[in-house]
């Protein structure tokens, strides 16, 4: 099995920053896709981020140029760096992460998420 743990989450003013955590830990042969979800109250889970084990990312058009997301291979960790929050972030946000381990390539995992709060 393999765990994610999220942390950086909390409550800011719009134009304010946070920076999103995750550390995935467990039996891990490789980890080829990270990346960060949201979910609004009374919508659907969204894409927010993704990055590729060799870097390629792949944002949502509702936070490019805002938002920046990387990794640590070694770690196995992923973060968001969100600047120009928005009221319109509000969501709690999902790490995910797709592993490869013993038995089986491409699981998708997902963390319990972390509340982001952005006051107008």
């Amino acid at each position: 099995q393999v765990q994610l743990v999220e942390s950086g989450g909390g409550l800011v003013q719009a134009g304010g920053s946070l920076r999103l955590s995750c550390s995935a830990s467990g039996i891990i042969f490789s980890i080829n896709v990270m990346g960060w979800y949201r979910q609004a109250p009374g919508k659907q889970r969204e894409l927010v981020a993704t990055i590729t084990s060799d870097g390629r990312t792949n944002y949502a058009d509702s936070v490019k140029g805002r938002f920046t997301i990387s990794r640590d291979n070694a770690k196995n960790m992923v973060s968001v760096q969100m600047n120009s929050l928005k009221p319109e972030d509000t969501a709690v946000y999902y790490c995910t992460a797709n592993v490869d381990s013993i038995g089986y390539r491409n699981r998708n995992y997902w963390g319990q998420g972390t509340q982001v709060t952005v006051s107008s």
